[in-house]
């Protein structure tokens, strides 16, 4: 269970949104410039200097931020991953390295494991050896992916994740990320402008507009009107 209360400025543009996501997986929807980005820094624990008195986080009883009190724990200390849009890998890391990178509380053998488990589920197994400049940008995407699940988060936070990927090998690893998330009882958060991943992801949805909430509910109910956009482009 996350829920939030926050009231944020970035540059000009002032987020003021408050939620309770209970489902498994929860879409943030809306154009370029409606927050999703701003939401999802503020829930990982960044930009904290952004928060006015009201802001406050709690996952699954467990209070992450209070701007009133002056708390707020750092990223790290979440049990939190974050994928943002432009991955942010190591440049003189490999990408084992790189997803290798949050398991240092483990041996050299269970991390060797866990980054191969990681790799494998997202179709990047041959990709271990390569540096970040040797990767396209969908096979940093699938890399910085690996590198958010390898710690075994408890809340994951998608911002665009499968933009460099197209519409099929988009659609596959959703499927294989769902199936990952449900199997470890990580509650995911997908921030996405692109209306068919909302809708596959079977997921609820809250619209944002603006900095501001616009409609929360199922998907199919809260972007009937984008799927009927959608639906009259393929025609």
């Amino acid at each position: 269970m996350l829920e939030f209360e926050l009231d944020a400025w970035r540059g000009s543009f002032h987020l003021r949104v408050e939620g309770r996501f209970a489902a498994e997986w929860t879409v943030l929807f809306g154009p370029s410039g409606a927050g999703k980005t701003t939401l999802l820094r503020l829930l990982a624990g960044f930009d904290r200097d952004r928060l006015r008195g009201l802001g406050r986080v709690v996952f699954n009883n467990r209070l992450l931020t209070d701007g009133q009190r002056g708390l707020s724990l750092a990223p790290g200390k979440r049990r939190t991953g974050m994928v943002a849009q432009q991955p942010a890998l190591f440049p003189h890391l490999t990408a084992a390295a790189n997803v290798a990178y949050g398991l240092k509380s483990l041996d050299r053998a269970a991390r060797a494991r866990r980054v191969e488990e990681m790799l494998h589920l997202v179709a990047a197994t041959e990709l271990a050896g390569l540096r970040p400049h040797d990767l396209s940008g969908g096979q940093a995407q699938r890399v910085a992916l690996a590198r958010a699940l390898a710690p075994a988060p408890k809340l994951l936070l998608l911002d665009e994740p499968f933009s460099a990927l197209d519409g099929a090998a988009s659609d596959l690893l959703l499927d294989r990320l769902k199936e990952w998330v449900s199997a470890n009882g990580v509650q995911t958060i997908l921030a996405t402008h692109d209306v068919s991943d909302a809708l596959s992801a079977g997921a609820e949805v809250l619209l944002l507009r603006e900095g501001r909430q616009a409609a929360f509910g199922p998907a199919a109910e809260v972007l009937a009107g984008e799927r009927k956009r959608l639906m009259s482009r393929l025609e």
